[in-house]
């Protein structure tokens, strides 16, 4: 392998001149395998729930199932989580500082973040209109009877006031903004998934990125070949460890899927599901109808061709409830899949997984709306739309990882009102909401690289011998 002489981009060349494929491996069928572990699990995990639930045949053993579940389960589906959640710092910063410096300079930067941040405002704007005329219409927090409201308080108080808790640690606007600068990026980077970090976390990680990008990009291209080339192979190992990790998906999802529906049956789902009816309906008319039509005519792209190409990437996010860790295969699939420039479908993706959050957006307005209907607090539309905008605000900032949208939507409740300790009502179902926000967050992802990618040259990748090419013209076989 040898670099070419004018060329500075993320990959080196073969010496076909073509461009190796990206290291992680995967299985075809792996889509299917996950869905398939997630579902026995989830039905197992509920049958238990019926078994050793008070008054069943095996209510006696209850403490038992707890402690399979916290011994033997949950730690099997956390090796998988880990494994991938263990490379997401490291793959963020090759990723986003090789994008930057692949894009060549500042203006050519600037102009793809401005079509990022419009597409993702564009969307996001959506997405809380949605979420506005689905609660007033629905009126989903009317029906939830009094007597239910304070069994689930009781029940999550514990959960409830931790995040309460953090909710109230706020800082001004200006301190918010300069903590996006990082004065020590390692520090960043320890405490990017950690809740209780102070600093300016994941985003504050990728603002570093982004400035080592763009300095190496004005740099004599002689003086940082090395410092390149290190972070070419460090996104390369970085994917070949994911590989690793997908090959114990589906045992991972099945015990994840256990552990949730053993503890968490169907009692709560039901007492709630009329809120659970209008989340899951809003983010599948944003998911089903805002992004075919965009894909459509904004990006020249066959919806149904979209959704065939992405489905790895939706089934990951639906089974590990978290944009990052969905990253790695977000990345593969707009490069290999959808044929996406790299230099624009890393930057856009990376940046997107923690700052573009359209099924977070829709999902806390919802939330919040719900939570004030049953506590009776009648918030105008112009408060509605006051909460609609924090809520856009929130899932910028919210942590790419499960449950980070819960301190958010306790401080914008604490701004209209409401108790936020009543977070707790909602706190039994969210585990399943937040898989399915996280498809939503996921695939808006992918369709603003779509759009920001239109008109930019694809990639040219060298066929996987394993996977056979659907482009390529068939030919009778010989008789």
């Amino acid at each position: 392998m040898q670099v070419s002489g004018g060329d500075f981009g993320l990959h080196q060349k073969d010496s076909a001149g073509s461009l190796p494929p990206m290291s992680a491996s995967h299985d075809p069928k792996l889509s299917r395998h996950i869905l398939v572990g997630l579902a026995m699990g989830v039905g197992v995990g509920l049958l238990c729930n019926h078994l050793f639930a008070s008054g069943g045949p095996l209510a006696a053993h209850a403490a038992t199932l707890g402690v399979v579940i916290d011994q033997a389960v949950l730690p099997v589906g956390r090796i998988f989580l880990r494994l991938i959640f263990m490379v997401v710092i490291p793959l963020i910063i090759s990723a986003i500082a090789i994008g930057a410096l692949d894009l060549g300079d500042a203006r050519h930067l600037g102009r793809v973040g401005l079509r990022t941040l419009l597409a993702t405002l564009g969307l996001s704007a959506t997405s809380v209109a949605i979420a506005l005329l689905l609660v007033n219409t629905l009126q989903p927090g009317r029906t939830l009877p009094p007597e239910s409201r304070e069994q689930l308080l009781a029940q999550y108080a514990g959960d409830s006031a931790k995040a309460v808790e953090r909710s109230r640690d706020t800082t001004g606007v200006g301190d918010t903004l300069l903590q996006l600068i990082p004065d020590n990026p390692l520090r960043e980077a320890v405490n990017a998934f950690d809740p209780n970090n102070r600093g300016g976390g994941m985003l504050a990680v990728m603002v570093f990125a982004v400035i080592l990008g763009l300095a190496m990009a004005a740099a004599p291209p002689e003086r940082v070949l090395a410092l390149k080339n290190v972070l070419s192979g460090l996104f390369d190992v970085c994917m070949i460890i994911i590989g690793f990790a997908l090959k114990l998906a589906p045992v991972g999802v099945a015990c994840l899927g256990f552990a949730l529906g053993a503890r968490l049956g169907i009692g709560v789902v039901q007492t709630v599901g009329f809120y659970v009816v209008t989340v899951l309906t809003g983010l599948a008319l944003h998911q089903f109808v805002t992004y075919p039509v965009v894909l459509k005519f904004f990006g020249k792209k066959s919806p149904v061709r979209f959704f065939a190409e992405t489905k790895e990437a939706m089934v990951t996010a639906f089974a590990t409830s978290s944009s990052n860790a969905t990253l790695p295969v977000s990345l593969r699939v707009a490069e290999e899949n959808l044929r996406l420039p790299p230099k624009i479908s890393r930057f856009v993706l990376t940046v997107g997984a923690s700052a573009n959050q359209n099924g977070t957006a829709l999902y806390e307005g919802i939330t919040v709306l719900f939570l004030a209907q049953v506590f009776g607090v009648d918030l105008s539309m112009g408060q509605q739309f006051t909460v609609a905008l924090m809520c856009v605000l929130a899932g910028v900032g919210t942590a790419g990882v499960p449950g980070g949208s819960l301190p958010l939507v306790a401080g914008v409740l604490a701004t209209i009102g409401v108790q936020p300790e009543s977070i707790a009502i909602i706190l039994g179902v969210d585990r399943l909401l937040d898989m399915c926000r996280t498809v939503l967050n996921v695939t808006g992802d992918m369709v603003v690289a779509v759009l920001v990618s239109r008109g930019e040259t694809p990639p040219t990748i060298r066929p996987n011998p394993q996977r056979p090419d659907r482009t390529a013209p068939r030919h009778p076989s010989p008789v």
